[in-house]
């Protein structure tokens, strides 16, 4: 197949077109011409107001759910989302039934991979059953084909376990990722602990439940001289201890969600269950402080935390709602739509190259006679998730009808080419 991109704007630091508006032709996926202006057969031609591209973007925590949970997401149903959403590779949680904690079960994830339109890396637990009371086979499974090791939903709540897995990983060069959520702290609680949780009657969770995991675990990390990567922080002094720790020469990275940088508390008046995430939504200072932190370089991934809910652990009371939301289609577009200013390379850093120098995951590059690997987006159109175009299995998203700015064309991936309609 002939695909023939039309006045595509390339943000890709490490190729000599950065910066630079050209036409693109690929042929049976590879790129085999980059021009000015490119006069050719082609199947398909892409010419998009505010076309875009970089290298593949990478989404590092999503919850497909399968095995045992399908009737939420299947890894074919999460994958389609994948694409649509403009990420050309995933990692997979490990909270599923059974849990992620062996080889046998990372080698499923990877082999089912093979016929989907986007690369799956599965996340294996960090503890058997990611039940936090003993060590899972890390070394079996990262020679299986396992990422990163992380416990998903359920963060290590174990100092002693915790210091184990990291110097455990040291042997095969591993990297831990963990929400920083103590559980022991505010263990009732259903949304941030402030005015809000105050004035609607709810039980709150204070921001001291995530900042003592984020310190014991720096302080963890710096004894073992370890990896880590902590995901979905939410409070203004999280990230300032994580920035602290990058500056003190430590190993340790970080992500938001999406839904934290659009959200605030005082968006739970209508006691949304789609709204209830974790951690949870904060006050507006702190989501004015993690947009600065994405915009000043402190923030170096976005992830979406696609957690998919069925209707019934949905449509109920708030307090008996399970926590999650729909991120994969939306995260690009949420992210535009807060962050104008964001330019195409900052983009191409939060989605797609940061991720592959944290997981050393291979680069890709935007050069005649490479493999295409690209997400296709514009930042100058508009996006809108409804029933009709959710490629999820599930819908409990905040997102569904608003319009947002920012628009993902399609990706090209595994010599595929997959189009938004």
């Amino acid at each position: 197949m002939n695909i023939l991109l039309r006045k595509v704007f390339i943000a890709h630091p490490a190729s000599s077109h950065h910066q630079s508006v050209k036409d693109i032709l690929l042929v049976n996926g590879i790129i085999q011409q980059i021009a000015n202006h490119i006069n050719a057969d082609a199947d398909i031609i892409i010419e998009e107001e505010g076309l875009t591209t970089t290298a593949g973007w990478i989404d590092i925590f999503s919850h497909f759910n399968d095995p045992g949970h399908e009737y939420k997401e299947t890894l074919q149903t999460g994958a389609a989302a994948a694409a649509a959403g403009g990420f050309t590779q995933v990692f997979t949680l490990p909270n599923t039934k059974p849990v992620v904690d062996n080889k046998s079960q990372v080698e499923y994830v990877v082999q089912k991979s093979k016929d989907l339109p986007v690369t799956l890396h599965p996340l294996g637990a960090i503890t058997k059953g990611t039940d936090g009371k003993d060590l899972a086979e890390m070394y079996d499974m990262q020679h299986s084909g396992a990422i990163a090791f992380s416990d998903g939903t359920s963060p290590v709540q174990s100092p002693g376990l915790f210091l184990k897995a990291l110097q455990y990983i040291k042997a095969f060069d591993g990297i831990l990722i963990q929400i920083p959520t103590d559980k022991s702290i505010g263990q009732y609680g259903l949304i941030n602990e402030g005015i809000v949780s105050t004035r609607l009657g709810l039980p709150g969770i204070p921001a001291i439940a995530e900042e003592i995991i984020i310190l014991r675990d720096i302080e963890l990390l710096k004894y073992t001289n370890s990896k880590l990567h902590i995901t979905g922080v939410s409070t203004a002094k999280g990230i300032a201890l994580i920035q602290q720790a990058k500056e003190a020469g430590l190993a340790v990275t970080c992500s938001v969600t999406p839904y934290h940088l659009y959200f605030s508390d005082e968006d739970l008046q209508t006691y949304d269950t789609n709204l209830k995430v974790n951690p949870p939504l904060r006050p507006a200072e702190d989501v004015q402080a993690l947009r600065e932190a994405v915009l000043n370089g402190w923030v170096d991934s976005i992830a979406s935390h696609h957690l998919p809910q069925d209707w019934d652990n949905k449509t109920c009371e708030f307090e008996y709602a399970k926590y999650g939301m729909l991120g994969l289609q939306t995260s690009y577009a949420a992210v535009q739509t807060v962050l104008p200013q964001l330019t195409a390379e900052q983009v191409s850093r939060l989605f797609s190259a940061n991720a592959r120098s944290i997981f050393n995951i291979p680069d890709v590059t935007i050069e005649e006679g490479a493999v295409a690997e690209l997400s296709l987006f514009s930042p100058k159109q508009h996006t809108s998730l409804t029933t009709d175009n959710n490629r999820s299995k599930s819908f409990n998203t905040a997102f569904a009808g608003k319009t947002l700015n920012g628009k993902v064309i399609g990706i090209i991936h595994k010599g595929n080419l997959y189009l938004n309609k």
